[in-house]
This record gives C-alpha cells, structure tokens and sequence, in this order.
C-alpha cells in the first residue's frame, strides 16, 4: 500500500512513528504538508496536487490536521474521499470534533455522561450559568482551546464572575462546566481504533495545577479501564464517527464523563505510558480498510 500522512512537520514524534509502522509493515509512507495541497475540482475528476504531482496513487491517508487549519486541512481529507481513498479519520468526523459545543450536544443526545455545561450568547446573568453547573469552582473554556490552552479554574464565585464577564467582554465564546473534585486533578485519555480501545493513560495534574494535559507538565500512567469507561470511550468514537480517537473522561461518583473526542490524538504520550505501538494499530486499521481492492470495489459500487 502507498500511505500518505497529512502532517506539516515530518519531525513530529506521532509522524515519524507513523511513517516507522508503516515502512515495518512492507508499506509506502509519504509525508504530505496539506496546507502545499492544491485542490482540481472538476466533474468526476477531481484531484490533489503535491508539489507538481498528482496523488492519485496514494490507496489511504492519516489525517494529522491542527486544529488551526481544519478549514483548509478538512478540505483535502475530503478531496481524497472523493478520490475514493480510505483516509484513517473522515472529514465530517473532524470538523464535528473540532465544535467543542457541537460534539458535547451530540454526545448528549447519544446519551453519554458529561459534566453539566452550560453555553450562552454572551449573557450577563453569570450568578445564573454559575448556578446551572452546581456553583462553584467551575470550568471555563474557549470553544477554541487545545492542550489545555484557554481553560480556566475559577475557584469561587466572584473569581468565576469575573472570568465570565472578561470572555464575553471580549466576544470570546465559551463554555462553563461543573469541577468534578473527585476527580482530584485527574482524567483517563483512552485511545479508539476501529471500534476498539487499543491503549489507556491516566493523566494527573503536577502540583498546584488542575490542568492534567501532558503539554502543561501533568505526568502519566498505563491503567487499567473498567468496563463502563472501555464502553464510554467505543461509544463516543462511534458517535462521533471517528475511526482513530482519543476519548477524554474524567472519573466521578456517577461514572465516566467524557470531555472531549480527539480527532489527531498524539501518540507520544500513549505510546511511553503503555509501551503499546498505537502506530502499528493504526496502520492495521488501514490494511483493513484500504488499499486498491476497495478503491476498485467502491468504484463498482458508485458506477
């Protein structure tokens, strides 16, 4: 198979694991900057241009899209869906990831436990949104926050009225959640492929810090998920339409409460913490899934 990885930096620890797992499998691993991607849209037709070339050739993708540019980057995974090649993450699946608020209502209406959140047009009546989650302290983000950037623990009341009222001072768009305490500083990154959960972290906040991202200092171990948080984590992948994910949930007296679904998940962190090649799983996934059969198959299918 000829794998192309969608990432801009080919120095980046999940890109060159990526490319190893790939190349150990007897595959073709091409790494591919999508922002250089030019797009041919033309009737039944349609093409992606890499450096004067057409990647045609390619049988599967693994998108790597920052957040920064899912616009343009959600753009090329879908150009090569028309193209009929398997891409490890779809592109629906990563814009629906991206909308924190879209994917906490999805998850929502699937079901699933989450911390009471509350999302407003900017309204004045803090001591209301304060007291729709519990009271405080409380957890504030900006929709468009990652690796814990834009997330803020208002310990008290007064704290969290002003923090509000700052966001929406400044059109910021956020969303307030309840503090689980008994969580104590901790969260669980499960990550999913292809319906299974291949490898679990417990992530835990460094002292002083509520933050239990591993880009903010917070430490990590392989655990042990209990059913309910295995189960949480297939099913919030599934929701989300997401084939590779890493399922966020925080541990609480009334079970698994998801916080987010990943859509590139790093695979640094996952991969020293359970010793477990999370690449290899992933290129699995697509050995499954890609290749020239499908391509030809759904080329029958769609005739």
């Amino acid at each position: 198979m000829k794998i192309g990885i969608l990432s801009r930096n080919s120095q980046l620890y999940s890109t060159r694991r990526l490319v190893e797992a790939i190349e150990q499998r007897g595959h073709d691993a091409e790494v591919i900057d999508h922002l250089k991607c030019n797009l041919v849209i033309e009737k039944n037709q349609p093409t992606v241009i890499y450096k004067g070339r057409n990647l045609d050739y390619l049988d599967a993708i693994v998108p790597r899209i920052g957040a920064s540019v899912t616009f343009y980057g959600s753009a090329v995974v879908r150009q090569f869906e028309m193209m009929k090649v398997f891409t490890a993450v779809e592109s629906q699946a990563l814009i629906r990831s991206r909308d924190k608020l879209r994917s906490l209502q999805i998850l929502s209406r699937a079901g699933m436990g989450l911390p009471k959140t509350v999302f407003t047009n900017y309204s004045q009546d803090t001591d209301g949104i304060i007291d729709a989650v519990g009271g405080a302290p409380v957890i504030i983000k900006l929709l468009e926050g990652t690796q814990g950037l834009g997330v803020v623990l208002a310990e008290n009341r007064k704290a969290a009225v002003s923090v509000i009222e700052a966001f929406h001072g400044l059109k910021a768009r956020v969303i307030i959640q309840e503090y689980i305490k008994e969580a104590g500083g901790a969260d669980i990154r499960a990550f999913v492929v292809d319906g299974e959960v291949v490898g679990a972290m417990k992530r835990q906040a460094k002292e002083g810090e509520f933050r239990s991202n591993l880009h903010r200092g917070g430490s990590s171990s392989i655990i042990r998920l209990k059913r309910a948080e295995k189960s949480a984590a297939i099913k919030a992948a599934e929701k989300m339409g997401l084939g590779v994910a890493g399922v966020d949930m925080l541990q609480s007296s009334r079970g698994p409460l998801i916080l987010e679904v990943n859509s590139s998940p790093g695979l640094e962190g996952i991969e020293k913490s359970t010793g477990i090649d999370i690449a290899g799983k992933i290129v699995d996934y697509l050995e499954r899934n890609g290749g020239p059969r499908r391509r030809i198959q759904k080329d029958k299918v769609n005739a």
